[in-house]
């Protein structure tokens, strides 16, 4: 029997999975029906997970409409390892500035990673005033001459998510989408390479999909580890070493949940875009007791964050919302405050709870 408290997870990652897919690594944890083993112990060189991986690749083309430009990876190491991945590959050696956005403070993190293999641009920051916005249109000036463009679509810490693709075309696009993919569509096509650690939307953590237009390596380079290299991982099917068989194994099974329960990322995006009015409405209206920290047009459907009258009211808030069953709504670290992420799986009904317990909290 599954643990009820599970629905009422708003944890920022890892998040909550769907419950059928739960549900289904219940059993494969004891035996994977098509094997009679335990998904923790069948081997990664064998037919049945060669399949899972051939399954995966395909469930994420479909999801997001590739053509067969495009190779699907699933690498190690979260999106950190990217940080430093990508630079190593496209950057390092280039005469040209990378074009990077510190929108939050994941993207932060990106800037001295970078930084180590080469120049940066920085073409906007929203340190200054508290990373509340995102830049308009009219603020950024992207050059055809950068190597790529990177940012990050969804800044998980601060509630902030870009609605348009930013750049040019003549120049790769380099998206971390961690937290926002396969929640909506993304016009994958438009970008060069696409990277998401797993932990958000699509499954546990362990693993990180790379999306990869294949004439981006005539710009890579050619003497990096094997490890670290998109080449290999390409030529391997992600199977270079061993890889993270059971959390591939999850990410499978929630792209079938995608797929065939929801109906595909558009469907997605309109239960998303319910649950995220649902919250925005009730901080809208409550005047002023519940404020949100992002401006409106750039507020994310993933994750709400928001302050109440002051830290005392905050750790009431919280201690009421553990007492009535909620997890996961304290803020990061970083900032504080209350966050409700609400990614894919976290159900509208669930949802709907939170709303009716702060109102009531506002009421008290």
């Amino acid at each position: 029997m599954l643990n009820p408290r599970n629905s009422l997870n708003f944890s920022g990652g890892p998040g909550v999975l769907p419950e059928s897919v739960l549900l289904q690594v219940q059993q494969a944890i004891s035996a994977v029906p098509e094997v009679g083993l335990s998904i923790l112990g069948i081997s990664h060189r064998s037919d049945w997970f060669a399949a899972v991986v051939a399954e995966l690749e395909d469930n994420i083309r479909r999801l997001l409409g590739l053509s067969s430009e495009y190779s699907v990876l699933f690498l190690q190491g979260g999106a950190t390892q990217q940080f430093s991945m990508i630079p190593m590959t496209f950057l390092h050696g280039k005469s040209q500035p990378a074009e990077y956005l510190h929108t939050g403070y994941w993207s932060g993190k990106t800037l001295p990673e970078a930084r180590r293999e080469g120049s940066i641009k920085v073409l906007w920051s929203g340190a200054d005033t508290g990373f509340k916005r995102l830049p308009r249109n009219d603020e950024l000036e992207f050059s055809p001459e950068a190597p790529y463009l990177h940012y990050i679509s969804n800044e998980t810490v601060e509630g902030l998510q870009f609605q348009r693709v930013l750049g040019r075309e003549d120049v790769p696009r380099i998206c971390d989408m961690s937290s926002d993919f396969l929640s909506k569509p993304c016009q994958a096509e438009r970008f060069a390479l696409i990277y998401a650690h797993a932990q958000k939307n699509v499954g546990p953590a362990g693993v990180t999909v790379v999306i990869m237009r294949q004439s981006l390596l005539n710009y890579a380079r050619t003497d990096l580890p094997g490890f670290l290299d998109y080449r290999t991982q390409m030529q391997a099917h992600s199977i270079y070493n061993t890889p993270p068989v059971f959390a591939m194994y999850v990410v499978l099974l929630v792209t079938r949940w995608l797929l065939h329960e929801i109906g595909g990322v558009a469907n997605m995006a309109h239960l998303n875009q319910q649950k995220a009015q649902l919250l925005y409405r009730l901080l809208d209206n409550s005047d002023g007791f519940y404020r949100a920290h992002a401006e409106t047009p750039d507020r994310s459907l993933m994750n709400v964050c928001f302050n109440l009258p002051n830290l005392e009211t905050e750790t009431r808030f919280l201690q009421a919302a553990s007492a009535a069953g909620f997890s996961g709504l304290k803020g990061h670290r970083a900032v504080g405050g209350i966050r409700a992420s609400i990614y894919n799986a976290l159900t509208l009904p669930a949802v709907e709870k939170l709303c009716e317990f702060m109102d009531a909290f506002q009421r008290l």
